[in-house]
């Protein structure tokens, strides 16, 4: 591609994105090339057609950008963006509990974008596990907390059933330790799915205490903020296109699994139309980022819109936002996470 037809799918896919309507020569020469006549837009529009960068919804109609074209723009520019004071997301304060902060971060990116803002807390599946205890509360209940190798806590209330004495719930705590201990929670699931002896005492009296923290082990919430914000885009204004949609932001696990597979590719992502593994979801662009802890992967978040959105303004508050959650994260040290 030369540096015309370059600049000219590049200038006909930002009026595009401003203006949601087929772009014709006549905008393009009118807004953007001053000393280029309708006539050579025309031929420059019809070679971009040919080689797969534009189409042409309708006979008469001006050219709109195609996902290769799409993916052509998001590759020219450099992915560490600055934001803009218009477009940056606000500086999340320190979190007095991670449930909460990571609900806001969603949130945050929802109103920066006026998009979907998705953020997968962090997964445990990867994660090495350092120590478990069994903090007794009261007859039938007790705390369960565990620990990674990069000091991250997990806690959830889990009951004893059957009811054990508190010294009982602590003993099973330290034997989950010693079985765990030095062990990533895929190790750990496929461990317990064929133990070496079902007989022992882990998997008859505290059988309930293992389920539960297996369960633990294995669960993840994804936070979606702003679904509704898709019915702003003409794009969703087609009702079956937003019911399916919709129907997807609902099913959390399938979501939580594309955003899971995005997670272990480390930073910036940008994944366009049909470049997306659910067909629910070709209509749209789906740009995330992880976030670290302690230089680790520690989840992923993002923003999904349609395809035709201003990408560097988006990429910058996705990528900013990413930072700002790590940089928050590093000053947690043994807070609680509390999974919902």
């Amino acid at each position: 591609m030369d540096e015309r037809h370059r600049d000219v799918l590049i200038a006909l896919i930002r009026q595009y994105v401003d203006s949601a309507e087929p772009v014709g020569s006549r905008v393009l020469a009118k807004r953007y090339f001053k000393r280029l006549s309708p006539a050579t837009i025309r031929n420059v529009m019809a070679d971009l057609e040919e080689m797969g960068y534009l189409a042409q919804p309708h006979t008469s109609a001006g050219r709109v950008p195609t996902d290769k074209a799409y993916r052509f723009y998001v590759d020219s520019f450099p992915r560490a963006l600055p934001p803009t004071p218009r477009s940056a997301a606000s500086r999340p304060s320190r979190p007095s509990a991670i449930d909460g902060f990571m609900e806001r971060t969603s949130e945050q990116l929802s109103a920066a974008t006026r998009m979907t803002g998705l953020l997968l807390a962090p997964p445990l599946r990867h994660t090495t596990i350092s120590r478990v205890e069994i903090m007794p509360l009261e007859e039938d209940r007790a705390l369960a907390v565990i620990v990674t190798d990069t000091g991250w806590v997990t806690a959830r209330a889990i009951s004893l059933d059957p009811p054990m004495p508190p010294d009982e719930a602590r003993k099973a705590g330290r034997e989950l330790t010693r079985r765990f201990r030095d062990r990533t929670v895929a190790e750990i699931v496929d461990m317990e799915a064929s133990p070496v002896d079902p007989l022992d005492e882990l998997h008859t009296r505290s059988r309930g205490i293992t389920e539960q923290i297996l369960a633990l082990l294995r669960g993840r919430t994804l936070y979606i903020s702003g679904a509704m914000n898709m019915l702003d885009h003409p794009e969703f204004w087609n009702l079956e296109t937003t019911r399916e949609l919709l129907r997807t932001f609902e099913q959390k696990e399938r979501l939580a699994d594309l955003m899971a597979g995005l997670a272990e590719g480390e930073g910036m992502q940008v994944t366009i139309g049909e470049e997306n593994p659910y067909a629910e979801m070709r209509e749209c662009t789906l740009i995330t980022s992880t976030y670290l802890h302690r230089n680790q992967v520690l989840g992923i978040l993002g923003v999904v819109g349609p395809r035709r959105l201003p990408y560097p303004d988006v990429i910058a508050v996705v990528n900013e936002t990413a930072r700002q959650v790590t940089e928050a994260l590093s000053r947690v040290r043994q807070d609680l996470y509390l999974p919902s």
